[in-house]
């Protein structure tokens, strides 16, 4: 695979099936210095970089309403160049004429009244009642107990923070943008904020508040012994304590019976709250159907109140307010209720709030017809948002709707037509408005035997043998040459209606669930997974004090770059290279016209260096760095043309992104190419510059170093860098033999293990430890069990409270884990935490975490492959110094030393307290170390570990 190409795979994460700027991505003059595409004779074919400035159209300029010059009507140049501007204090008089030739877009005035215009959308849509009140919350998939939400019930400030505002599911809130920065702070789950009229309760008596009718739901029909209820149908409230599932369970009895029939059961969200103010405090609840659902296993609505109790609010002023807060809780659980049905579907619910919960945090990236859009998914019935989400994660993008049935959609062709006037979804009836995809993609749905009948039905000749895609291909070819213009009517007569969710609400919708979520490669099944028990997040605070994207343009820049990043992979997979090229090209181009303070912000002092990956820039450097390795393989055409456009776009590379922990790579790339080309002496000092950089680490600082000595021998230098002897230290090698089962090139070398089974030379390396190597245990790791103590050891500093780098809910990390701010960030709690890992305390840390986090995903752990007594016994022996050192140089640099660790991890006791612990590097016969496993071996020794190379050779024949 090509270098960077699974980190841009992991940066698309699941491709989009409307890229909205494909069109004029592709179309669009690129202004860039390089010039990669050839004609047939495999000369430079002339782009429109090539023809000069001189040559662009004037429609492509505005007039600068500061200095009068004329500039580029790119949104990043605009800005850039009216920073500069401004910083001048060039003055000039504005007119109407220039400010309208402008049309600057979203300005700051602009934005705040966007904002106030998303609230009264918000507030009339999606709310119904407000959060008033500043706290610190906890994001997570856990129970609240009452202790922690009196406590947290108090009004509190964030340090460092101007306003903060809490979004809830259960009460949506205005998100106030100051200075282009939202202070927020996000709650999971919505069941937090006291509203008004419940603290009005509160100070009532305890009579009059437990007379407040609740509105609820009866759930778990499919369990209840009559099946028929009638409207205005009389109930009761019995407690179930011996419900398996549930002890807080509450069974809704029919009153209107004689039996009292079981009806069903209260959500068991509310049923928490209320069980036990009917077991503790007596409290008796009666009530109403209120509706009556269409299908007989639905929730039913009801209303219940208490007119019943015996508890005497002069008791005691501390039961009193555990009375209150319970009711406080049942209060807001019922209002909760009345937005999210429990007779939705999961998928559904979690689709509603994500769509809440992004307008609610990010109103200002949305236009008013786009808010408008989104809102308007809920007021759609149940059938048509059902049938929506259901398509939007499906394939597609073509679907039958003849053979849509889901069992929760009681009528799909009517919720098709609803999404269709509404703009969610595309109807195939219109047989003139397709294109060349859109035919593709319907053919494609057709079965082998109905194209062999439409091949029959135009009196063509069908191969019996021919597969669905030559089929298809076939009667494609045929279309687009005109010789078939009746085949959009015969594949309507076959598949009769066909729909597909509308481009504008792919985008709009791709786009929510990506500032959701913050990557590609989460979705909507998440939630699945979650409700599913099947993946638990940590829990943690999310304190936002800033804004991913500070206006609607960063946004669209951001995703127009992952459109050319998704552009590039599919070009790479269908081996287009002409495309592939001109995707190098455009994010070359995009990057050299980006504003300097843009990408050279990112410096060890800010507090967001970590959110730089949600710029453009950043996706365009991946791109790049994509392109020179395909530029580098591609090497046998044009080689000196093709390494002379991989060293240009390196040095673009390094001179955009000063701060950046991926110049290490780049650097020794660039300083190989330029030898390739013949170039030793530039070769060379590239790499000695390289040496200065603080931003090249580990591996690659070793790499350049060994690149200094060899190229830097006399004649071309004289003096011996001071760091030869350091790369001249012995590693400590042992050497073992074993039988060999393959010695192909290329292939992984195979081997007998003593007990004649086949085995690699990691496990062979093992066995050979635990025998003759001196009764040695451990385990074949690579960096897997480190990362696995690591996280163990570092949990609470994982997931202690710094702003911005919690940001969602399905978090496994913070987000500035891989970056310096991590270590900066928390640097007195990290040095006191391995204080006391350094004193001893490592393997009581261990336990601790593993039985409080048991099964909770965090990156790096690994909990099924490492047992708890392993990863205790390798803690013990390495020592508390050793395990600390090695901890300190994960936490400062996690992107550099979270690989390349040596394969085994051995260890063995002396007596049953004290031991000893060794890492070794397992090689074959044909295996040298590499750069970041050298100075792995180097750091470890510096550490005090006991680390060597064990190679593994073939065993030598007599004769």
């Amino acid at each position: 695979m090509l270098t960077g190409r699974e980190s841009l795979c992991r940066l698309i994460g699941k491709r989009r099936r409307f890229l909205p700027n494909f069109h004029s991505i592709l179309s669009s003059p690129i202004q860039s210095s390089l010039n990669l595409l050839s004609d047939k004779n495999g000369s430079l074919a002339e782009t429109e970089c090539s023809k000069g400035e001189a040559e662009i159209s004037s429609s492509g300029l505005v007039t600068c309403p500061v200095c009068g010059n004329k500039v580029g009507g790119e949104d990043c140049t605009i800005n850039s160049h009216l920073d500069g501007c401004l910083s001048r204090r060039t003055k000039r008089k504005l007119t109407q004429r220039t400010l309208l030739e402008l049309n600057f877009g979203s300005s700051q005035s602009k934005l705040q009244n966007s904002s106030g215009d998303s609230k009264q959308l918000l507030s009339r849509n999606l709310s119904k009642s407000h959060c008033d009140y500043e706290e610190n919350v906890t994001c997570g998939f856990s129970e609240i107990s009452p202790s922690e939400e009196k406590g947290r019930d108090q009004c509190g400030q964030l340090p460092h923070t101007e306003s903060v505002k809490q979004i809830d599911l259960a009460s949506s809130t205005e998100n106030p943008i100051s200075d282009g920065r939202a202070n927020i702070v996000v709650e999971f789950p919505a069941l937090s904020a006291n509203n008004e009229e419940s603290r009005h309760h509160m100070d009532e008596t305890v009579d009059s508040i437990s007379e407040r009718p609740i509105d609820a739901f009866i759930v778990g029909r499919k369990f209840s012994d009559e099946k028929d209820v009638n409207l205005g149908a009389s109930i009761s409230l019995l407690t179930d304590p011996d419900n398996i599932k549930d002890p807080n369970a509450i069974k809704v009895i029919s009153a209107s019976s004689a039996c009292c029939k079981v009806l069903g059961y209260l959500p068991r969200e509310l049923a928490q709250y209320l069980s036990p103010l009917i077991e503790k405090y007596c409290l008796s609840f009666e009530g109403y159907v209120t509706a009556v659902p269409e299908c007989s296993v639905d929730a039913v609505p009801i209303q219940i109140a208490s007119h019943k109790s015996i508890f005497n609010g002069e008791k005691g002023c501390d039961e009193f307010d555990a009375f209150k807060h319970l009711w406080q809780k049942a209060l807001q659980v019922a209002e909760f209720a009345k937005n999210r049905p429990p007779h939705a579907p999961k998928y559904q619910q979690n689709f509603c709030m994500l769509l809440k919960e992004v307008l609610t945090s990010s109103p200002h990236l949305f236009k008013e017809d786009e808010k408008k859009l989104v809102e308007s998914f809920t007021s759609l019935s149940e059938d048509a948002q059902r049938l929506f989400v259901r398509l939007y994660t499906r394939k597609g993008p073509w679907f039958r709707l003849s053979t849509i049935m889901y069992p929760e959609i009681c009528d799909p062709q009517q919720a098709a037509k609803e999404l269709s006037a509404t703009g969610y979804l595309y109807l195939f009836e219109d047989t003139t408005k397709l294109n060349d995809d859109d035919m593709k993609d319907l053919l494609n749905l057709l079965t082998v035997s109905e194209l062999r009948d439409i091949f029959c039905t135009l009196k063509k000749k069908c191969n019996q043998g021919s597969r669905k895609h030559n089929l298809v291909a076939s009667l494609l070819s045929c279309y687009k040459d005109g010789s078939c213009p009746v085949l959009p009517h015969r594949i309507l007569e076959r598949t009769e209606i066909c729909i597909r969710t509308s481009s504008e609400a792919e985008s709009l919708f791709w786009r929510a669930e990506r500032l959701f979520f913050l990557n590609g490669e989460q979705d909507l099944s998440a939630f699945l997974l979650v409700d599913l028990g099947i993946v638990k997040y940590p829990t943690y605070n999310c304190i936002i004090s800033e804004q991913i994207f500070l206006n609607k343009s960063d946004l669209l820049a951001y995703e127009e770059a992952i459109e050319v990043a998704q552009i590039m992979d599919q070009s790479l997979d269908e081996n287009n290279c002409e495309l592939v090229l001109r995707c190098i090209m455009i994010a070359d181009s995009r990057i050299s016209s980006s504003p300097k303070k843009l990408i050279d912000s990112v410096t060890p002092e800010s507090m967001v260096t970590f959110l730089s990956c949600f710029s453009a820039s950043w996706v365009y450097s991946k791109v790049i760095l994509l392109g020179i390795s395909f530029l580098e393989r591609e090497h046998r055409i044009l080689s000196w043309l093709r390494y002379n456009d991989a060293i240009h776009l390196l040095r673009r590379l390094l001179n955009c992104f000063t701060c950046d922990t991926r110049r290490g790579y780049w650097t020794v790339r660039l300083s190989v190419d330029l030898e390739h080309i013949g170039c030793p002496n530039e070769s060379l000092s590239v790499a000695e510059v390289g040496l200065l950089d603080p931003w090249i680490r580990a591996g690659s600082r070793m790499a350049l170093q060994r690149r200094v000595l060899r190229l830097g021998k006399p004649p071309r230098r004289w003096k011996t860098p001071s760091f030869s002897e350091s790369l001249k230290r012995k590693i400590i090698e042992v050497n073992i033999q074993g039988r060999p089962l393959n010695c192909e090139t290329g292939r992984k070398s195979r081997f007998y293990g003593e007990d004649g089974e086949q085995c690699g030379v990691e496990e062979l390396a093992l066995q050979y430890y635990a025998t003759d190597g001196g009764g040695w245990h451990g385990v074949h790791t690579e960096s897997g069990i480190w990362m696995t103590i690591f996280g163990l050891l570092m949990w609470d500093i994982l997931f202690s409270d710094v702003p911005n780098v919690f940001r969602t809910r399905f978090q496994t990390a913070p987000l500035d884990m891989e970056t310096d701010h991590f270590y900066s960030a928390r640097k007195s709690l990290i040095e006191s935490h391995l204080q006391k890992v350094h004193d001893g305390l490592a393997e009581e840390i261990l336990i601790t975490s593993w039985e409080l986090h048991m099964g909770t995903a965090c990156r790096g752990v690994n909990w099924d492959r490492h047992s708890l007594s392993d990863l205790r016994a390798a803690a013990s022996c390495i020592g508390g110094p050793c395990l600390a050192s090695l901890c300190r140089h994960l936490a400062q640099d996690y992107r550099s030393w979270s690989r390349g660790m040596p394969d085994l991890l051995l260890w063995r006791f002396h007596g049953d307290y004290k031991g000893e612990a060794k890492l070794v590097e397992v090689k074959g016969p044909r295996d040298q170390l590499s750069e970041q496993q050298r100075a792995w071996l180097l750091l470890l020794m510096d550490c005090g570990f006991n680390a060597e190379v064990c190679k593994v050779s073939p065993a030598r024949s007599t004769p």
